[in-house]
Parts: structure tokens; C-alpha cells; sequence
């Protein structure tokens, strides 16, 4: 089976940012098929080039797995400028009709949420005439309207929902890596039955088995990944202001690994807050996550309060942290939970400062083996649930139905 993979955001474990499909990509080529992942030249977490200069198309193989790298324009948070990088990436990816014909795909698997790519993948599969499987990562356009405050009826939203209903009418299959999206897209008169779960998880291959922390005088807390206005870290620096004015400076530690849009905002207000105990860092790639993780003792996340979530949540990170073997605080009014679910770490609501100082101080309070065994029993659920072993099972599986349902 020759799958294309199209996702602008896909990245390889050399940057900073989601391997999703790199993970899968290598699960899958090595059950014989060929898989190739379309991206985007420009990575959006570092808002620079990942190869400056590379020709136009340009495909490189990474750890066995093709990348086909789409130049596109850059930009900086959500301007025009970003609109124009996704038209821009739809356009590319429609010339791709001129491949000669012995590298045509069997089936095309397109990720949201760039809708204007993903129609692009629509329009290959349909000239091709193999099946289109369209992956739903976040709900696009309701995220903008539910977290970013926009109008449902403003014309960019407009505009994205009439391409969101032609995709799920469009899609021979569904994918959605939230478990309860299926209730949102059968909205849209789409039979349950065509939307599969298939969620974000682990590569055990990236990182080592994880090791019991070095003991030291602080609790030292860790945050990884993006700085955005749906992490809620403005959350975590009020917990960790609430710590220090209750005199536990010189217990903990918070360090904030990665970047993004609120960056420079949060560490304005931590500066007026004169705290001693938050640090903040450039962001690393993929494949150093897990050896930072393990010099933390425990990680934190927060979602921002919305109903949003009334749909279920996949974070990268929280099987990043569930993987390190480290207890996991996390703020959620997700309708699912993995923390709570696996007995890993302690969840309290969204946007609650009070209740997460309170956990913190919780595990605070934990011998090094109470938190060793939370840690670890978060690193079983995930081995045995979110592996990409797990997960690429049920992707070749809906992969092979939809070849041999439109044949």
C-alpha cells in the first residue's frame, strides 16, 4: 500500500514540535508498505525554515520515513500572513497532479487543522480516485470561535465551516484523535460508523526507560511544548505566585520549556511579579523531550476553561509526560482524562490556581517512592493503551477498508 500523508505541520524528531506521523509512518513502513509525509517547510513552533535553501519539493528520508518539504511564506502569530502560508501550502500541494503516474498513492490521508490543505488533499485523491481519510487533530473552525473569541459569523469562520461540512461529506473515513468528536461531526449528517479514534500517543523508540529523579531540595516542576492562549500558563505562574507567598520558594521550581505566541507577554508579568521560582527556555526537539523531562519530578498542564472540551482532549505532551515515569498535574475539564484514568498524577479544573497549588504541594509532600510508583503507573497505562504499535493497528485497519471498499 502507498499512503501519502499531507499535513503541513509534520515534523521529524530533529525539531521542536508534534511526530505524530512520523511515528506512524515508521510503524507502518515497517509492515511493508511506503508511506510519504508532505509538510511544510517552515515549522511553526520555531517560526523558521527547517532546510533553508532546499529546492522546490525536495524529498528527503529521515530514519527510513520520506519527507516531501513544501516551501511556503512564514509568518508570526495569526495574521494574514498565516492565511497566506496555508494557501500558499494548498496550492503547492495541488500541483502535486503532475508526479508521473508509477508514484501515484493507493489512499491519502489528510490532517486537520489546516482545512485549506486538507481540501487541497481532497482534490489530489479525487484526481487520483483513491480513497481520501481525513484526520480531525483539533475541531477547526469551532476552536477559533469557542477559545479565540471570534463571531460564528464572521467570513473566515464562514468560509472555514463550508470547507469543514465538504471534507466530512468528502472523507471515505474519519479520523479524530478526540474520543467524543464522532457526537460533533454526526452533527453534520455524517454516520457514526465512518468516524474512527485513533489518538495521540508514545514512541517508545525515542526515548530510554525512564529512571527514578536524582533527590534534591526542590520539587522541580516542568512545562513542555507551546506557549499559546489555549495552555492556560497564565494559570501556572498565579500557582506559582500563590507557592511563593506562602513561603515555598526554596521548595520549588518551575521551568517552562518551549515557545509560542504568550511568551513574551508571560514573562513580563513573571518579571512584575519579581518570582524566583519560574524559569523559562527555548524549546528543544522531539527527541531530547524525554531526557528533559527526566530531570523534572513531576510535570504540569492546563487547559483553559471551555466547553470545548466537552468533545475530549489528545495532548502530545501528557504522553510525554506519562511516558517519563513522572507524576503529572494537570488542570482539565476534559470529558476525558488520562492523568485520572491511569492513577499517574492528580487532576483538578481548569484555570483553578488555588486547586493546582494545592496538588502541587500534594506531590510535594510525596516520599520519592510514592511518586516513583505515580510516575510509573502512568508509564504502564500508557505503554499498554497509546503505543504507536496500538495506534498503527487501527490506522492500517481503517487504511485497508477504505482501499478495499472503493475498489
Amino acid at each position: 500500500m502507498r499512503i501519502w500523508i499531507i499535513n503541513p505541520y509534520a515534523l521529524p524528531p530533529s525539531e521542536p514540535g508534534g511526530t505524530r506521523h512520523y511515528s506512524l509512518a515508521r510503524e507502518l513502513r515497517g509492515r511493508g508498505h511506503e508511506v510519504l509525509i508532505i509538510a511544510s517547510n517552515f515549522n511553526y513552533n520555531t517560526r523558521r525554515e527547517i532546510n533553508p535553501g532546499l529546492a522546490e519539493n525536495t524529498t528527503v528520508e529521515i530514519d527510513s520515513v520520506p519527507f516531501t518539504w513544501v516551501p511556503v511564506p512564514g509568518y508570526h502569530g495569526n495574521t494574514r500572513a498565516r492565511v497566506w502560508n496555508m494557501l500558499a501550502f494548498a496550492r503547492k500541494v495541488l500541483a502535486l497532479k503532475s508526479l508521473e503516474a508509477a508514484n501515484r498513492p493507493d489512499v491519502i490521508i489528510a490532517s486537520s487543522p489546516h482545512l485549506f490543505g486538507a481540501w487541497a488533499a481532497e482534490r489530489l485523491a479525487h484526481f487520483y480516485r483513491v480513497p481520501f481519510i481525513l484526520e480531525v487533530r483539533d475541531l477547526w473552525p469551532q476552536t477559533f470561535v469557542e477559545l479565540g473569541g471570534f463571531s460564528p459569523r464572521h467570513p473566515f469562520i464562514l468560509v472555514m465551516s463550508w470547507i469543514e461540512g465538504y471534507l466530512y461529506r468528502r472523507a471515505d473515513r474519519i479520523i479524530t484523535l478526540l474520543p467524543k468528536a464522532g457526537d460533533y461531526i454526526s452533527g453534520f449528517g455524517i454516520p457514526r460508523e465512518r468516524v474512527v479514534w485513533v489518538p495521540n500517543g508514545i514512541d517508545l523508540a525515542l526515548g530510554p526507560e525512564p529512571a527514578p529523579p536524582v533527590p534534591g531540595e526542590k520539587l522541580r516542576l516542568i512545562y513542555t511544548g507551546a506557549h499559546g492562549l489555549a495552555n492556560s500558563l497564565d494559570t501556572i505562574i498565579e500557582a506559582a505566585r500563590i507557592l511563593e507567598s506562602e513561603n515555598w520558594s526554596d521548595r520549588i521550581s518551575f521551568r517552562f520549556v518551549g515557545d509560542g505566541p504568550e511568551k513574551p507577554r508571560l514573562r513580563k508579568i513573571v518579571e512584575k511579579l519579581g518570582l524566583s521560582s519560574v524559569e523559562f527556555e527555548d524549546p528543544v526537539s522531539k527527541e531530547r523531550v524525554p531526557g528533559v523531562l527526566q530531570e523534572a519530578d513531576a510535570c504540569v498542564a492546563v487547559l483553559k476553561k471551555s466547553s470545548l472540551y466537552r468533545w475530549g482532549m489528545s495532548l502530545n505532551k501528557l504522553f510525554d509526560y506519562l511516558a517519563a515515569g513522572r507524576p503529572v498535574i494537570l488542570g482539565t475539564g476534559a470529558v476525558n482524562d488520562p492523568v485520572r484514568e491511569s492513577g499517574g498524577g492528580i487532576s483538578v479544573p481548569a484555570e483553578d490556581p488555588g486547586a493546582l497549588a494545592r496538588a502541587i504541594k500534594e506531590v510535594a509532600g510525596m516520599t520519592a517512592e510514592e511518586r516513583w510508583e505515580m510516575g510509573m503507573r502512568g508509564r504502564r497505562y500508557v505503554e499498554g493503551n497509546y503505543s504507536f504499535k496500538h495506534l498503527a493497528d487501527k490506522l492500517e485497519e481503517v487504511l485497508c477498508e477504505s482501499i478495499d471498499k472503493k475498489h
